[in-house]
């Protein structure tokens, strides 16, 4: 009788982004939701060909119209298309959240890469700094950062990067303790190979993974963070929209024009858990231990 044995036969050579990519689309919702951003920035960056209105185009005649054939969304006390400030304040909430995502993720990298590689005195500083960012309490510091230095698009970025690097800090580190004992390293380091190159060659690329994850939900977390700040007066000002301010000027109103908080209030709520799905997605996408995939 033949024994049976395992084979290769079965099994088809894949490249990383294949095995990605099919893992990535197997997460439904992080598809659709990476759909709907896809949208949100196109609309964002096209605001001006997709809207036959300014955004501080004031029209007192048609203050607090009701979603109408004409403005689909309504107008708000001063006129203005909430449609077409929805697209407006899109487009800074947006760039705020990634711009705010993307310079926590490069702080966070730094710190985190020093500390995993050389370890010892440097990473012992480093962390108890990290730590110290993090028992300071994230909102009642923005707000009175934000008071003394004065409300504004590139203050709030500032201010978000520098205050919400540390967990990218952490895992990075946590990923280079590991990996610099891979005898890949050790090899590089036998032969002579620059503390630059080991970084940057052979550990970093390997530690990406949580990175990419990591900034993919930040963006949906400074959004949010962005949005309370304007909500509280201290973030975007007017005339400039942005999803939180639109909700501030309308706070009094919302019982008789309930239709300027749902709109920008219903935007968050979608690009924040957009976000979080496609993080979702990208974790599970990128997660070494998945086992080899069959093929069908």
């Amino acid at each position: 009788m033949k024994t049976d044995t395992t084979s290769l036969e079965g099994y088809q050579s894949k490249t990383l982004f294949q095995i990605f990519t099919r893992r990535f689309f197997r997460h439904k919702l992080a598809v659709a939701s990476l759909i709907v951003l896809f949208l949100l920035y196109l609309f964002a960056i096209l605001a001006p060909f997709v809207t036959p209105y300014e955004f501080d185009a004031i029209d007192l005649k048609n203050s607090n119209n009701p979603p109408s054939p004409e403005h689909i969304m309504g107008t708000d006390e001063l006129g203005r298309d909430e449609l077409t400030r929805i697209i407006y304040g899109g487009r800074i909430s947006l760039m705020v959240g990634t711009v705010v995502a993307l310079m926590a993720s490069m702080i966070g990298t730094a710190i985190g890469v020093l500390a995993g590689y050389y370890g010892k005195v440097l990473d012992n500083i480093l962390m108890r700094f990290t730590d110290l960012i993090l028992s300071l309490p994230l909102l009642p510091l923005l707000i009175v950062v934000a008071a003394v230095r004065g409300p504004g698009m590139v203050g709030i970025i500032v201010i978000l990067a520098i205050l919400t690097w540390t967990y990218v800090a952490r895992l990075v580190r946590a990923s280079f303790l590991s990996i610099r004992e891979e005898d890949y390293v050790q090899a590089a380091r036998a032969v002579g190979a620059s503390d630059v190159r080991i970084i940057f060659r052979h550990m970093l690329p390997n530690a990406v993974a949580p990175i990419i994850v990591n900034t993919t939900l930040m963006v949906g977390t400074a959004i949010l963070i962005e949005s309370v700040l304007s909500y509280l007066g201290f973030g975007i000002q007017p005339p400039t929209p942005s999803w939180g301010n639109m909700l501030y000027n309308a706070k009094t109103t919302m019982r008789l024009y309930p239709w300027l908080t749902y709109f920008p209030g219903l935007m968050i709520v979608i690009t924040v858990l957009c976000f979080n799905f496609v993080g979702d997605g990208l974790r599970d996408a990128l997660d070494p231990k998945q086992t080899i995939e069959k093929v069908s």
